[in-house]
Parts: structure tokens; sequence; C-alpha cells
């Protein structure tokens, strides 16, 4: 069994992803099942963010969906981990890290979604984008220093999916879109715009960075 914890902040695309990769997963005929973000149905179920004393039992709550999924491959559409990003940055609480590591240490595939997307207000709970980048950055210094490699998904509708499914296809050994060129080495590794390759993402930053300010 693969667990697939799809990692974000807000706005970074990682429902929209999590769910294409589980439709495209039982198209190919992999059993797969979804997990979804329990913050978000706990946050539409009170019509409010959660306080601080309510973090821990909603960390606590997705990591059991999680653990508790049987699938060849399961999605998971965000991890504790995220939770734990949001107590530091909302509450300057600290101590959801440690649980939430040790669960993200029994996954086998960590995908970041990188922030070349837009943010889009929900007009409910996203807050900025300062937010999403805030969490981004914490989410990156948790995982680096714990030593939990995860790879940094790039790219817009298709393009982003195919990075992911390189990924999955990785992991498990096999093609999973073989009628894609970019993806026919299967197990072997893959090259894309899109991957998580470090120099990849420096140019990435860089392009992004010049468009900023003109250059």
């Amino acid at each position: 069994m693969l667990r697939v914890a799809l990692l974000g902040g807000e706005s970074s695309g990682k429902t929209t992803l999590a769910r294409q990769l589980h439709a495209t997963l039982v198209a190919q005929g992999i059993r797969t099942q979804f997990v979804d973000e329990h913050l978000r149905t706990w946050c539409e179920r009170a019509g409010r963010a959660p306080q601080a004393h309510e973090q821990a039992g909603i960390a606590a709550e997705q990591t059991r969906r999680i653990e508790s999924a049987h699938a060849e491959v399961v999605i998971a559409d965000t991890t504790a981990l995220v939770i734990a990003a949001y107590s530091e940055l909302y509450f300057n609480d600290r101590s959801l890290w440690p649980a939430a590591i040790a669960a993200q240490r029994r996954l086998g595939l960590t995908l970041l979604m990188g922030l070349d997307l837009p943010w889009q207000d929900d007009g409910f709970f996203r807050d900025s984008p300062a937010v999403r980048e805030a969490t981004d950055a914490l989410l990156r210094r948790e995982l680096q220093a714990a030593g939990i490699g995860f790879q940094t998904i790039y790219g817009h509708g298709a393009q982003r999916l195919r990075a992911a499914l390189g990924a999955i296809g990785n992991a498990l050994g096999r093609e999973l879109t073989p009628d894609d060129p970019a993806l026919r080495e299967g197990s072997g590794r893959w090259q894309c715009e899109a991957c998580s390759d470090p120099d990849c993402e420096h140019r990435l930053f860089r392009a992004l960075l010049a468009r900023r300010t003109g250059a």
C-alpha cells in the first residue's frame, strides 16, 4: 500500500489535484481511496475556524482517517502537518509538530504543492497569499529538519497532474500514463517542466522573480 500525502497552504491546488489523482488512478484500474481534508469539513460544519484548543483533535482525526484507509494507493488531501503549521502560524503553538512529524514519517510519498498557482479567495476560509507563503515556509522547514523527503509539484492543469503521476509512478515502479511520452520510463527518473528537481525549482523562482521585477 502506498499512502500519498498532498501538502500546501490555502489555495495551493492540493484538493483539486488530489481528486484528479484519485479519478485517474481508479480509471487505470488501481484500487485507490481518497481521504479528504477534515479541517475544511470541520469548519464547514461549525461555520467558523477552530480555536487553539480544538486544533489537536482535528489533527488527530486527520491522521486516524489516513491510517484507517486501505487500498493499493491512498490519496490524502492534507495531513496533520498542515494543521500543525496553522497552529504555529495563528496561535504560536508548536505543540502539534512532534505527532504530526511522526505521522508523516509513516506515509510513503509526500507531495508539496508549488506556489505557482494564483491565490483565489473563497469568501470564507482563505486568508491571504501571505498566509499561503508562510504555511509553505513552515512545512518546508519542518520536513527538512525531520529529514522527510518531499517532492514539489508545479504546473497548471494537466501539467501538474502529470508531474504528480510521475512521482507516484516512480514510487509504485509502474507506468501510470503509458500514452504520455514524458512518463514512459515508469519507475525511472522522470523529466518535465514541473518536476521536483532542485535546479528546476531554482529556475522557476528566478523566472517568477524576474517577472515580478520586470527584468
